[in-house]
């Protein structure tokens, strides 16, 4: 699992569950070769020792070939690394920007783009939803 930030996660597991934007996939030994397009979700990987460990991604690509599980994501953070503050922030101050675009009230010099805004509100809710399983 690689994020533009580096490397999230190496290593052996059973089973990876991936959040394709046509919904939740399941990736298991000698599954056949595949690439998909990442959503904003929670990808889970079953170790080897039989614990989940859960993961929030957003956006990207997964590619499946010869029992391996290559996953490239514009964000990824394991759940236990995400903190709840910081997010929590984040979703207010992007909140906060939609509103001021919606109204009409955004200061002069400022640029809002309510796409954006909404995206990084998905992403957070992510986080977010994805701490909370951990």
């Amino acid at each position: 699992l690689v994020a533009p930030t580096g490397m999230v996660f190496e290593g052996e597991v059973e089973m990876v569950v991936i959040p394709a934007v046509s919904g939740e996939m399941g990736i298991l030994p000698r599954h056949a070769p595949l690439i998909t397009q990442l959503s904003i979700g929670r990808l889970r990987a079953l170790g080897l020792d039989g614990a989940w460990m859960n993961f929030a991604v957003a956006d990207g690509f997964a590619e499946v070939q010869n029992n391996k599980v290559i996953v490239l994501a514009d964000s990824a953070q394991e759940a236990s690394e995400i903190e709840i503050d910081r997010v929590e922030r984040s979703l207010e101050r992007a909140m906060k920007r939609l509103e001021m675009y919606r109204q009409g009230t955004v200061p002069e010099g400022e640029d809002v783009d309510p796409y954006r805004e909404q995206l990084a509100i998905r992403r957070a809710r992510n986080r977010l939803k994805v701490a909370e399983m951990a």
